[in-house]
């Protein structure tokens, strides 16, 4: 079967439908995924006369659940009225009351496993009284060894680099009391695991950045690199991640030092995204640490060309398919480590303890045993 993916349209009165549909219609997208839109198809066309004459015409599959949904159709589910007043490119109660909707109906249809993914248009932060991220969390975070709720992760993805933050919708003045020890190790566990479980990377390389400029020439500038992100450092790596840093962020970036790495973890949301959309206005807004896959185009309700057919729909094209390869992915991380090999306690020619795990694999008079701490091959004749 092939994935449903859900989208919800965003702000009626932004671009949301606009890169939805230009998105959509690439007879590709429909050989790899069944979509399922949750908005308006009344209040589509009011998008649409304003598009290209290919767009205007559409022909709509309604359904009321993603059960529903057919191969090579536009799938869509009615979550507001016809009648819903479109004032395209002015931000309106109508429309963040219309985009909460479409949400909500999406995150009930997810948690009762009817759909695949989530991709979201953007929305007026209004509407959520706050980020997608943030309110996706409470949704759907997941919980971490101690039964706490784990935080989730901001993470910007694009060819050759993502970017991920420690804060992130927050004001200027909230940062330093946010920038704590034990927020940025969990920050970096919840990348690392991500970079290995969502992208497939055994052993991922992370930069992090410093928090002050120069990275605070040792306590000039400021104490928060020696006190707060190098300890954090050091734990991350007595627990196995490969962590380095802190980078002074004014040159880290355009000297190409990020090329390095797999992943970069910013401390706040300007100093890593603003060079990243300088490097590349296409990319995805990936949400790591919750139970389901959620993205979204990196851009927002696009108010100043609303209804002007102006749009690039490639941020939520690749949106899309990164959802898609998330999914394989973790399919793939999961089935390999869904029934691991059994360990056993061995000793070794001193009598030291060493543990080993059976590869099931058998030859004539004994068993096969693979040594996990030098990966040598060892025989057991069973005498």
């Amino acid at each position: 079967m092939k994935p449903i993916i859900g989208i919800t349209a965003g702000d009626t009165n932004g671009v949301g439908y606009e890169v939805i549909i230009k998105a959509l219609l690439n007879a590709y997208v429909f050989d790899v995924m069944r979509p399922v839109i949750y908005g308006n198809a009344a209040v589509a066309k009011q998008h649409f006369h304003t598009l290209d004459e290919e767009f205007r015409n559409i022909t709509w599959n309604m359904i009321d659940s993603p059960e529903q949904a057919k191969d090579g159709r536009l799938n869509m589910i009615t979550c507001y009225t016809d009648n819903l007043p479109v004032q395209l490119g002015t931000p309106t109660e109508d429309a963040n009351k219309a985009a909460k909707a479409s949400l909500e109906r999406a995150c009930r249809d997810l948690k009762a496993g009817l759909l695949d993914a989530l991709v979201t248009a953007p929305i007026n932060k209004e509407a959520l009284g706050g980020g997608h991220t943030e309110w996706l969390e409470k949704q759907f975070a997941v919980q971490g060894g101690d039964e706490r709720t784990k935080e989730s992760l901001m993470m910007l993805c694009t060819e050759g680099l993502r970017v991920a933050l420690v804060c992130n919708h927050v004001s200027i003045a909230e940062i330093p009391s946010q920038i704590t020890e034990e927020r940025i190790l969990s920050k970096l566990t919840t990348l690392n695991e991500s970079l290995k479980r969502d992208f497939g990377l055994e052993k991922p390389r992370i930069a992090v950045l410093a928090l002050n400029p120069h990275a605070g020439d040792a306590g000039l500038l400021g104490k928060e690199e020696q006190e707060i992100i190098i300890p954090a450092l050091t734990k991350a790596k007595e627990q196995g991640l490969w962590v380095f840093g802190p980078y002074a962020a004014d040159g880290f970036f355009g000297t190409g030092h990020f090329t390095h790495f797999d992943a970069v973890l910013a401390m706040y949301h300007d100093q890593g995204l603003i060079p990243f959309k300088t490097l590349d206005m296409s990319g995805v807004n990936y949400t790591a640490g919750l139970s389901i896959v959620r993205t979204s185009p990196d851009h927002g309700t696009g108010y100043d060309i609303a209804g002007k057919n102006a749009a690039d729909e490639s941020s939520m094209r690749h949106a899309i398919f990164m959802a898609l390869d998330v999914l394989r992915q973790r399919k793939e991380y999961d089935e390999l480590r869904a029934n691991p090999l059994p360990f056993i306690e061995r000793t070794d020619i001193e009598g030291k303890p060493r543990r080993e795990f059976i590869d099931f694999k058998t030859t004539t008079g004994g068993n096969w045993f693979e040594t996990k701490d030098n990966g040598q091959r060892t025989m057991d004749n069973n005498e």
